[in-house]
């Protein structure tokens, strides 16, 4: 059963859902907007199962102890070095990644730049930063599916999104298939407006205008590498899924899953866990 443990990295306490033995291979795995590690209930034990440490933390923002005031506070660089320091405090060199979104482009710049770190790379609905690039450059249809990262821009927007129970945040996770109830259990760390502020600056941290999840620049990653994308995903058309393989130099799987959304870890648990248990081998 996943344990709760807290661990400082970056001079910040991160609170942490822990399944397996300390000292088995790691799994590194991180949760994405507006989630946290609750997405990974279903992998964490059967990860442990199979004979791996698996550990989700809950990130920048999103842990008590690690919410810190302004955008600046939020770059991308930092975040990557959070889940880094995470290892390096449990002891560990390399470890198998997997991502969710935010969290999965945090896997794709944790692949890309530190490759000697990552054993095998799993990511979620997020595709390589520099295929998302070309998505929002291309296809009209996605830059109108990234409208949220524009609108989140907006200082105005944790107070809009909390109004009434922070129904429409809500409404957005249940309407991809997530049930109420696991939405709220979400939510319960964003309830209050600097808590809501500080997972809105992973948005924020982008240069104005533009999107903090594409990069040109990204360089293709060189791990083995899984790609899970539910052709239902309100926020990343096919266009940029499809276009990730060619990001990808090193023995690559596209797991399309039909008829699932954006959450794919609440709407499809069992696809995930046996894909992400057949990656890591």
């Amino acid at each position: 059963m996943a344990r709760q443990m807290q661990i400082m990295a970056s001079g910040l306490l991160f609170d942490c859902d822990v399944d397996g033995r300390e000292g088995q291979p790691l799994v590194l795995l991180l949760h994405g907007f507006p989630q946290t590690s609750h997405t990974w209930r279903a992998q964490l034990p059967a990860l442990a199962a199979a004979g791996r440490c698996a550990v989700a933390p809950n990130q920048r923002g999103y842990s008590r102890h690690a919410r810190l005031q302004g955008a600046a506070a939020y770059r991308t660089e930092l975040l990557v070095r959070d889940a880094l320091h995470v290892a390096d405090a449990l002891g560990y060199r390399q470890f198998d990644l997997v991502g969710h979104d935010w969290g999965g482009q945090l896997a794709w710049l944790i692949a890309a730049f530190h490759a000697d770190r990552v054993r095998t790379l799993t990511v979620l609905s997020r595709p390589h930063p520099a295929a998302f690039a070309l998505a929002m450059k291309s296809d009209a249809a996605q830059s109108e599916r990234s409208k949220h990262h524009r609108a989140f821009q907006d200082p105005a927007t944790a107070k809009l999104l909390l109004e009434n129970g922070a129904a429409r945040l809500v409404r957005s996770l249940t309407d991809q298939g997530v049930a109420e109830a696991d939405a709220r259990i979400y939510l319960s760390r964003l309830d209050s407006e600097y808590a809501l502020d500080a997972a809105l600056n992973w948005y924020r941290s982008a240069p104005r205008g533009g999107s903090a999840l594409a990069g040109d620049s990204v360089p293709a990653v060189s791990v083995p590498t899984l790609y899970l994308w539910g052709d239902a995903d309100a926020t990343v058309g096919r266009q940029a899924a499809e276009a990730t393989r060619r990001f990808v130099n090193a023995p690559y799987r596209f797991d399309e899953i039909a008829g699932v959304g954006h959450f794919i870890t609440d709407q499809a648990p069992e696809r995930v866990t046996k894909a992400l248990l057949g990656q890591i081998g």
